[in-house]
């Protein structure tokens, strides 16, 4: 008997809820509901557009948070290497000040999802802002920025398993094989 082997992407769920999302897939019907919770992407195309979103979550929730100073959609990061989003901190000596330009890339991926998978994806990277580590603190942040963050993170995570079984896009665009704009 040929098991299935169940998606890295819920690994951390229970195997109930896991194999659940399995079946869906499997009879064809995971694009469907998604599509039903989540009818259109987001309007969010170009670099300049995503900084501009960035900023105004920032401004909401994170006020005192270091500036930021390049925010842009990464055609380089891939969900295969486990990162769908990067916060970097480039330190530059300027005088007898150590200077840190602090950057967030979103992978292309989020260039054609729902507005709440790219919210999820950017609250994540702001969260590491102020908390380093994924530890109650930082989701804790996370969810002060958005409520349903963990409903948004597992209906990606699941997308993501549909996409690695070989479903197509749901809402138009090639996913993170996109050229940046």
């Amino acid at each position: 008997m040929n098991k299935r082997h169940t998606p890295d992407y819920l690994a951390g769920y229970p195997p109930a809820l896991r194999q659940q999302v399995a079946t869906l897939i499997e009879h064809g019907s995971f694009a469907a509901a998604l599509r039903r919770r989540y009818p259109q992407a987001h309007t969010v195309r170009a670099d300049g557009a995503l900084y501009d979103y960035v900023q105004a979550l920032k401004a909401e929730h994170m006020r005192s948070a270091p500036p930021l100073g390049k925010v842009r959609f990464d055609n380089t990061l891939h969900v295969i290497r486990n990162a769908l989003g990067t916060h970097t901190a480039i330190s530059r000596v300027q005088g007898a000040r150590l200077q840190a330009k602090r950057e967030i890339r979103i992978a292309t991926l989020f260039r054609a999802v729902p507005e709440e998978f790219l919210r999820m994806i950017v609250v994540h990277e702001l969260a590491h802002l102020r908390v380093r580590d994924h530890d109650k603190a930082f989701y804790q942040l996370c969810l002060h920025m958005e409520p349903d963050y963990h409903q948004y993170e597992f209906d990606l995570r699941a997308y993501l398993s549909y996409r690695d079984a070989g479903g197509e896009a749901l809402w138009g665009g090639r996913g993170e094989d996109d050229a940046p704009a």
